[in-house]
């Protein structure tokens, strides 16, 4: 099974609106106005979920008085959408207007964030009332990116799916640098609740610029049509599931991000923790850590594209996921005090490179080689999947660091984390340069090297 581009007959356009090159090649990102468009969309709403993420746990615990444990209830709210609702949404994805959906779930979020300061002016806000709007929330969240992922494609030429995911990746470290710091100044001078007006309206922004997208629509074709009249609603949802089973090399991708998603949400549930107890951090060196980090990924992010290229697209998959490993053992192995608090934040920063690397190249790789009208749902198996296991993992953290103390814990969601990077180093991956470009070539090049491991074995 082959991919279908999105490309109009006989048009002197490229995918994304703009004006081929003199020579026929695309035009760079940079003068596509639909990609533009939803870039700068979502860099403001990536800046907007980071000031929330401070801004939740902060209402709960200094306003509405919210305990330990009350509070820790709001990440797992927030992140349990994604077990339930991840396989159903890929079928909305992948049966209506991904765009008209992706504006749909950003309005939603922004009257649900909206909502919080108005209660608490003109009423009086609960703990349950937020629950629900972080719920809730997440539930449009999980809908919006497996849609999200899906538009990319439709939007740019295949060979910049690299550039443009490093590009959108940026966006989200940037947002991490910079949102922490303003949230926290926003929340000194109005206040906690008030500080969801500037959530809300970042979600305004974004359904505004997916608006002004003109996207051209690709129409279904007959056998499409009737595939989706014959099949029953449950075989459909799972379908994206089964295409993975049938594509070796996703499988081990697959298998590698859930496993470093488990063992970092692990480790991020106890890290402040661990800052402030083992290694004696203020709360500004806190602050100061995340944003050494965030840089780390900005700086691989600008030259993702150029790194990609020069070695090679399936090589620089399991290339990222292994050799930074050795430098997250500076975070488990870090004194008390300044120094400790400096290799602390290297090394995270050395796992923030390494994502930004990973996780382009693995993007670009699936969305690549999946046929347009399933990229719904099999970005929504894969999301169920691997982000399923995070509430696991925080909770998992939590027992290990409540069990065996903190720098115990630390130890073993560091080399969890460094042991996913097993699954795409034995894999095909290993014996490539590039990835193939499509599902069948990804298929027949993962069943050829199994054969010559086997051989070798």
């Amino acid at each position: 099974m082959t991919q279908q581009q999105v490309r109009p007959v006989e048009t002197d356009e490229t995918p994304d609106g703009s004006a081929p090159e003199k020579g026929g090649g695309p035009a760079p990102l940079w003068r596509s106005r639909n990609f533009l468009l939803l870039w700068s969309g979502q860099s403001v709403a990536e800046l907007g979920s980071r000031i929330s993420s401070v801004a939740v746990p902060l209402l709960a615990a200094s306003v509405l008085h919210a305990s330990v444990f009350q509070v820790s209830l709001l990440t797992f709210l927030a992140w349990l959408p994604y077990l339930i609702f991840s396989l159903p949404a890929g079928l909305l994805a992948d049966r209506f207007d991904q765009r008209r959906l992706m504006i749909g779930c950003d309005l939603g979020r922004m009257v649900l964030m909206g909502s919080l300061p108005v209660v608490a002016m003109v009423w009086d806000l609960r703990l349950w009332y937020l629950y629900t709007v972080v719920g809730l929330s997440g539930v449009l969240t999980v809908l919006f990116k497996v849609a999200y992922q899906a538009q990319l494609p439709r939007l740019v030429d295949p060979d910049q799916l690299v550039d443009g995911n490093a590009k959108l990746v940026m966006s989200q470290d940037a947002a991490e640098l910079v949102g922490p710091t303003l949230s926290g100044l926003l929340i000194g001078l109005i206040g906690a609740t008030k500080t969801f007006f500037t959530n809300a309206t970042a979600f305004l922004i974004s359904a505004l610029t997916l608006w002004l997208i003109r996207e051209q629509p690709r129409p279904k074709d007959a056998d499409e049509k009737e595939k989706e009249e014959k099949l029953p609603l449950r075989v459909e949802t799972v379908e994206g599931i089964a295409f993975i089973r049938r594509q070796p090399i996703l499988r081990k991708i697959l298998a590698c991000t859930t496993t470093s998603n488990f063992f970092v949400m692990a480790s991020s549930s106890i890290e402040v923790t661990f800052l402030l107890r083992e290694l004696g951090a203020s709360s500004w060196m806190v602050g100061l850590v995340f944003s050494i980090s965030a840089l780390g990924g900005l700086v691989i992010g600008a030259f993702t594209n150029r790194i990609s290229r020069r070695i090679g697209t399936a090589r620089v998959i399991w290339m990222a996921m292994a050799v930074p490993g050795p430098l997250y053992l500076l975070m488990p192995l870090a004194p008390t005090g300044a120094w400790g608090i400096l290799l602390y934040g290297l090394g995270l920063a050395a796992f923030s490179a390494n994502a930004v690397l990973y996780n382009v190249a693995a993007t670009s790789y699936q969305q690549r080689i999946t046929p347009t009208q399933m990229m719904g749902r099999v970005n929504a198996a894969f999301l169920w999947i691997c982000y399923g296991v995070i509430p696991l993992g925080a909770l998992t953290g939590g027992l290990l660091g409540s069990q065996l103390g903190l720098r115990p814990a630390m130890w073993i969601c560091v080399l969890g984390t460094w042991s996913a990077a097993l699954w795409v180093v034995f894999s095909p991956l290993r014996r490539m340069r590039d990835l193939p470009e499509d599902s069948a070539a990804a298929e027949s090049d993962g069943e050829d090297s199994v054969s010559k491991d086997s051989v070798s074995a």
